[in-house]
């Protein structure tokens, strides 16, 4: 009956439309049904600065026995080891049409050309039947789930979050597209170029020595570049060119977008300087100018040995008889916002594949399966 239920959640929930920037259905369909099973939930300010269609939604699910208390403040929940969090982001990338979800011979999969949406509303849906359980049967530590918005573009949700307002000691974060058993101690720093080549137009058939071409400054500082995996933690990418007006115009324009990831954060600096040594270069060579942008979307994290999740996270595994495997990643998610605001997250695979393509897909086992891990940290989180 409650994996029937899981299963009837992330479909309705992958077909509710939540883009980044229009997540308003989707945090107000989890409110209503949290409302619906008593838990209390609660919006944040989050959409203003996250630049969201909507804030971050919390609820609070309080341990077997009702809430703990601190010393001295009868009826306020304390925070630390008796809560834990759930991080799920709703919002998706774009996709063209709505996703219609189908049931593959036990996979998930997006009907047509789109994405399915499992990114991140497999976790999404976790986490709702979880608080479903705990609502009928609270378990030995408090819980709080956070749904986050705006995950997909610079984690804004999460870096807009109060975690100073969370109970919880450490969590978990639902969101990477692996095998689950898969628990993810190391992630990058990420950082972003935007290069603006500015030209001089002119008629490419009649004066193209009276112009200057930014285009061709743009490629010529592209073919300097050392892009793709420079090394084992390292790399870089030029994921979009635009400029130009017309096949008959020398460009007088043209920006470029990259990035530069590492584990290690100053590595990421010196790829990040590299590329942007290669566009003053070659628009002097071209006689053009330049205007460069670095920005730091999100900053990179090695978890230490004595990290509480960790810990959990391994026994919780090995109790559903999965060997845990520890990597790193070359991929952001809200564990980088929330561990560079000093709360203990741990990123944990979830089971989905292909995510941000039409070929994503997810099985009913990984959903059940993911199900059951949760569960099983929360028991452990009560033996700790």
């Amino acid at each position: 009956m409650s994996e029937a239920r899981l299963l009837e959640r992330f479909v309705r929930y992958c077909e509710t439309p939540s883009v980044t920037g229009e997540e308003r259905a989707m945090v107000d369909t989890l409110a209503a049904e949290l409302a619906g099973l008593g838990i209390e939930c609660l919006e944040d300010d989050a959409a203003g600065p996250a630049r969201a269609g909507a804030g971050n939604l919390i609820a609070r699910i309080p341990p077997a026995g009702g809430p703990e208390t601190s010393p001295g403040e009868a009826g306020v929940p304390s925070r630390g080891a008796a809560w834990i969090a759930f991080f799920a982001h709703v919002d998706t990338v774009p996709h063209d049409g709505p996703i219609a979800v189908v049931d593959d011979g036990g996979t998930f999969r997006s009907a047509g050309p789109t994405i399915l949406g499992a990114d991140n509303k497999a976790a999404v849906a976790v986490a709702m039947e979880l608080a479903t359980r705990l609502a009928a049967e609270p378990g030995p530590v408090g819980v709080e789930l956070v749904f986050t918005v705006a995950e997909e573009q610079g984690l804004r949700g999460a870096t807009a979050l109060d975690v100073e307002a969370l109970r919880s000691g450490c969590g978990f974060v639902l969101d990477h597209a692996t095998p689950i058993g898969e628990v993810i101690v190391a992630a990058p720093t990420y950082k972003k170029l935007i290069a603006d080549f500015r030209g001089v137009e002119s008629h490419a058939g009649i004066r193209p020595e009276a112009g200057r071409s930014a285009i061709a400054a743009a490629t010529a500082a592209i073919a300097t570049m050392d892009l793709g995996r420079l090394d084992g933690e390292t790399t870089a990418n030029i994921g979009v060119i635009d400029g130009g007006t017309a096949p008959n115009v020398v460009a007088g324009r043209c920006r470029v977008e990259g990035e530069a990831r590492a584990l290690d954060a100053g590595r990421a600096e010196q790829v990040a300087q590299a590329m942007v040594d290669a566009c003053s270069w070659a628009a002097g060579e071209a006689g053009v100018d330049v205007d460069l942008l670095v920005e730091t979307y999100f900053r990179g994290y090695r978890l230490k040995p004595s990290s509480r999740p960790l810990a959990i996270a391994r026994a919780a595994l090995e109790d559903r008889g999965i060997e845990p495997v520890e990597v790193s990643t070359g991929g952001g998610s809200d564990a980088n916002a929330l561990r560079a605001a000093g709360f203990d997250a741990l990123l944990l695979a979830n089971g989905t594949a292909a995510n941000h393509t039409a070929d994503e897909s997810v099985g009913a086992d990984a959903l059940v399966e993911m199900l059951g891990v949760c569960m099983a940290i929360v028991d452990e989180a009560g033996r700790r």
